[in-house]
């Protein structure tokens, strides 16, 4: 699904209105009727609550006001809390107001005027509804609006944003002075940008998208390259499971990693692989810790390989990896390495084989430190998955305050420059290919930030790989799963105890379709 800047998205709604014929007012009841029903999936039946719902002059305003008007007519307790006269509501706002009257009277509708005289309503209230401001705005909040926003973000109460947090900017994700801090996003038509960068990440909660109705030929004819991973999309992904399938059928992945006090790493990536269901995998580890990772897995094999003093793979084991290399259907590099001298030297110099499918993680992209330039020799492109700190060290004069700054940017200018597939790990984690188009995964929780995630992420795109399925697709597809995976894990144990292998665990869940997200 594409994700659209607030000028983009402005210039759909105007082609539909014109181009359609498909008039504001109607676009506005369909948000309404969207809204209302997220609100009752997330937090049940309307009927019997207090809903406050605060709204602003403009068309989100107007959206406000149709949810307000089908709430009633489920039975709730409404309240409306105008930031603005009657006579400057927009248009199509000033008609929903009408409906909302004949409907519900004028009782329920008053005047924002002060903080004072809101508290008490929001105080009685179970859910409120920020339609205050929309994608229009581009200065920093103040007055009344501000107070308003204020004395939400106060009140303790769920609070379901339209379209983005009010005092959000549409396409940075900045706060412009203030912001609301949302429960859930309801956005409309097509997810914004700065939903998912910046502070939009903390201030938007979860994120639901209602179809308005805009055509899809309009979408198609927009130029964004940046894309929102979906649940449809990438189930499709997934390797068919034949009946008539062995385990040679699904691949066999090889996994070059461990050392001396790291053998976890390579175990969790290696637990990950055949969770997500490759047949086959194997992991080439120094031959002193073979025994140690031998006693962590049972349904992976091991292969002891030449080590350093230091207990880590030596220069010396370079044929027998290539030999391994070549007798797997695909590689992944990195998982507890280590940064030894000998061992960088050794994963610089495997860069020229990795002639198939390959994802590289972890020390070996801190091997690559400073040698990014290596990368143009894979004869096949590779996946990275660095984290904002090892980003920082594969570009150059960057840092991990700048990686963060601008995560987007920064993932699709190294695709494009190094000819890579790129998953940036963090919140709402980036993939880039060489084409330059993005996309954002919207899974994932922070109880994920544990140690081992990585490994259990590199596992699984090593072990989609190994499938068949292709680079771009892995990327995205074991990034989304992988998020899944931490979402089901969050629910049973809380986020606070999370462990990498509590995700391994629930691959098998994420991977059913009745569990989407």
């Amino acid at each position: 699904m594409k994700i659209v800047t607030g000028a983009e998205m402005q210039a759909l709604d105007r082609r539909t209105i014109t181009d359609a014929q498909i008039p504001g007012a109607v676009l506005m009841e369909r948000a309404g009727g969207g809204i209302v029903k997220q609100l009752e999936a997330q937090y049940g039946p309307a009927r019997g609550k207090t809903i406050t719902i605060l709204c602003g002059k403009g068309n989100n305003g107007g959206d406000g006001l149709v949810v307000a008007r089908l709430l009633h007519q489920q039975r709730a307790k409404v309240h409306v809390l105008l930031l603005t006269p009657i006579t400057d509501l927009s248009r199509d706002a000033a008609t929903m107001y009408r409906r909302l009257v004949r409907v519900a009277g004028q009782g329920r509708i008053v005047r924002f005027r002060s903080a004072e005289q809101a508290q008490p309503i929001l105080a009685a209230s179970a859910i409120l509804v920020d339609a205050i401001l929309g994608t229009g705005l581009s200065s920093d909040v103040t007055g009344a609006y501000c107070e308003a926003i204020e004395l939400i973000n106060r009140s303790g109460k769920p609070v379901i944003a339209i379209d983005l947090p009010s005092g959000l900017h549409t396409d940075s994700g900045a706060i412009l002075g203030h912001a609301i801090r949302a429960s859930l996003t309801v956005t409309l038509g097509l997810p914004k940008l700065g939903l998912y960068i910046g502070a939009g990440i903390d201030q938007a909660g979860a994120i639901r998208v209602v179809d308005i109705g805009i055509p899809s030929a309009y979408v198609d004819e927009i130029e964004s390259q940046t894309w929102l991973l979906t649940s449809d999309d990438m189930f499709k992904t997934l390797p068919a499971r034949r009946p008539s399938a062995h385990k040679g059928t699904f691949g066999h992945a090889g996994i070059i990693a461990g050392s001396v006090g790291k053998t976890g790493a390579a175990a969790l990536a290696a637990q990950a692989a055949l969770r997500v269901g490759a047949g086959l995998v194997t992991v080439a580890t120094p031959s002193s810790v073979n025994d140690v990772l031998e006693g962590k897995l049972l349904e992976a094999m091991t292969l002891p390989l030449p080590e350093t003093k230091a207990r880590t793979l030596a220069r010396s084991g370079l044929d027998r990896i290539l030999a391994f290399i070549q007798a797997r259907t695909a590689i992944a590099i990195g998982p507890g390495l280590s940064t030894h001298p000998e061992t960088v030297e050794l994963v610089q110099s495997l860069m020229k084989h990795l002639d198939r499918p390959s994802v590289l993680d972890a020390d070996a992209l801190n091997a690559l430190a400073g040698r990014a330039s290596l990368l143009t020799e894979c004869p096949t492109p590779p996946i990275l998955t660095p984290h904002p700190g090892e980003m920082a060290r594969l570009e150059v004069e960057a840092t991990t305050q700048s990686v963060n700054a601008d995560r987007i940017g920064t993932a699709r200018r190294f695709a494009r420059e190094r000819g890579v597939f790129l998953v940036l790990k963090g919140a709402r984690t980036v993939i880039a290919r060489p084409d330059g188009l993005v996309a954002i995964c919207p899974t994932g929780n922070p109880g994920m930030a544990t140690a081992g995630t990585g490994d259990v992420l590199t596992g699984m795109i090593v072990g989609l790989l190994a499938q068949g399925v292709s680079a771009w697709e892995a990327a995205c597809a074991a990034t989304y799963f992988h998020g899944s995976a931490g979402d089901l894990a969050a629910q049973q144990l809380g986020q606070a105890g999370m462990l990498a292998s509590d995700l391994i665990a629930q691959i098998p869940y994420a991977l059913q379709q009745t569990n989407r997200t």
